[in-house]
């Protein structure tokens, strides 16, 4: 009787690899963060072999006894992975068989590695896709958090980088809790498509192997179960979908570190970031650096150069399983550490964050922000939207070629422009009267944050 091969694949070769063939392909190095899944898998795989009479009862008690002394190993810590295995794959299957002996040889009866692996990376982006909804849940909170606790504090609203119109702080914090939401359902959409079996697929044409999918779904908590094999050993949108949402969520906290770092400047003043989230410098005794801010903006373009690595990776592939596919690994593990923990860096660095609300309300008045508002006041009272713009924008100019200041315009001087001006456009010459006047749905008045702010309380989940 031969002796089982080292290798899963050995039989047919009469040489091994060259050394630098093996150490090319090996994957152990950063596969082994899968082995909690695979092992997960082969327990749900075990009991199908089985329900198919592979095994005997006392053969699946010793493999899956075997494999939780395997799993016990990997959770506490005290596996080694530097064993020279090829992959995750391997290494369980030769730990399970020091363990167990040659009963360990049946457990791959009916599957591939290339089934296996798709289910172990599934798995593994179902934790990880819930441990960022969870980190997102607490960002949103943050955001949330510190909208209330400047209720009512005016800011400048800015477009092209440049003052626009007054707003409540609270208004601009909540665009950032609408992105978040976004992200939030778009990984909730993602689960279900990441949540298939794929064990059953086999290399790429199933099993002739009598497997009970469905009692294998039910041990992996999953519902669905893939339509064809082929697809299935192959398919890694699931992957993409998920650096793709990663891309998104970190393109939102990269917006959010640029806006904190601009404000942070002593020029504005605007925001104080709390020293525990700031670094100084080795040099300069004086500097107070926003350095996470910088981070999560810096390691943006990482995740978002993974996303086109794994397409790229994807697009010339030809059904079924390549051996290229061995490179999405790298691509989800960077993208998932980045994402949780940006995230769990943000949440509370964004709660500890201080606003300098007279500042920002210094930029909020100042200039002409009110123009639009008087703008439309003309519009109501009549006047085409087209001559009613051009008559404020003829006041700006003689505002500021006369020196005036907007707070001393008197009644006279607004009606050198359109005699349609009354006392009541006096009134609107006050960002507080701007920001009041804004009350559609969605819009910045006092009374529309408020209702959002107890409503994004509602959606926060």
């Amino acid at each position: 009787m031969k002796k089982t091969p080292s290798r899963m694949w050995g039989g047919r070769f009469e040489k091994g690899p060259a050394a630098e063939a093996e150490a090319y392909s090996r994957s152990l190095h950063f596969d082994s963060r899968l082995a909690p899944y695979d092992i997960e898998v082969s327990l749900a795989h075990s009991r199908a072999l089985r329900k198919a009479g592979i095994l005997t009862e006392k053969e699946l008690r010793a493999i899956r006894r075997g494999l939780r002394e395997v799993r016990r190993e990997v959770l506490s810590g005290k596996a080694s992975f530097l064993t020279g295995e090829e992959d995750i794959h391997t290494w369980v299957e030769n730990r399970l068989r020091k363990k167990i002996g040659a009963t360990a040889d049946k457990l791959h009866t009916g599957r591939s590695r290339n089934d296996q692996v798709a289910q172990d990376l599934r798995l593994f982006l179902l934790d990880r896709v819930d441990d960022a909804l969870g980190l997102l849940v607490k960002l949103k909170g943050s955001l949330l958090d510190t909208a209330e606790r400047y209720d009512g504090a005016l800011a400048a609203g800015h477009t092209h980088l440049q003052p626009a119109q007054p707003i409540l702080l609270a208004h601009h914090l909540l665009a950032y809790f609408e992105m978040f939401q976004r992200d939030s359902e778009r990984l909730r959409q993602l689960r279900p498509r990441i949540a298939v079996l794929t064990l059953g697929s086999g290399a790429l044409a199933g099993t002739s192997i009598p497997l009970d999918r469905r009692l294998v779904a039910r041990e992996l908590g999953l519902k669905e179960i893939s339509s064809n094999s082929m697809d299935a050993v192959s398919d890694r949108d699931f992957a993409v979908e998920f650096i793709a949402c990663a891309s998104l969520v970190m393109m939102h906290l990269s917006r959010l570190s640029e806006e904190l770092i601009l404000w942070s400047h002593p020029s504005l003043g605007w925001v104080d970031i709390p020293e525990q989230y700031c670094t100084g410098s080795s040099l300069m005794p004086q500097k107070k650096n926003p350095d996470m801010a910088e981070l999560a903006r810096g390691k943006t373009g990482t995740v978002i150069g993974r996303l086109t690595g794994i397409l790229t990776v994807l697009k010339g592939l030809p059904l079924a399983y390549n051996r290229d596919l061995q490179e999405d690994k790298g691509a989800v593990f960077d993208t998932a550490d980045i994402l949780l923990s940006s995230l769990e860096v943000m949440a509370p660095l964004m709660k500890g964050v201080v606003f300098k609300t007279e500042k920002l309300r210094e930029t909020a008045e100042a200039g002409f922000s009110f123009a639009t508002d008087l703008a439309e006041h003309l519009a109501l009272r009549g006047l085409p939207f087209r001559r009613a713009h051009a008559a404020v924008g003829e006041l700006v100019k003689w505002c500021i070629g006369k020196k005036v200041s907007p707070d001393s315009l008197a009644l006279e001087d607004l009606r050198r422009f359109s005699p349609l001006f009354d006392r009541r456009s006096l009134k609107l010459i006050s960002a507080d009267a701007s920001v009041r006047s804004k009350k559609l749905p969605g819009g910045t008045a006092p009374s529309r944050v408020r209702a959002a702010l107890a409503a994004a309380r509602e959606r926060n989940t």
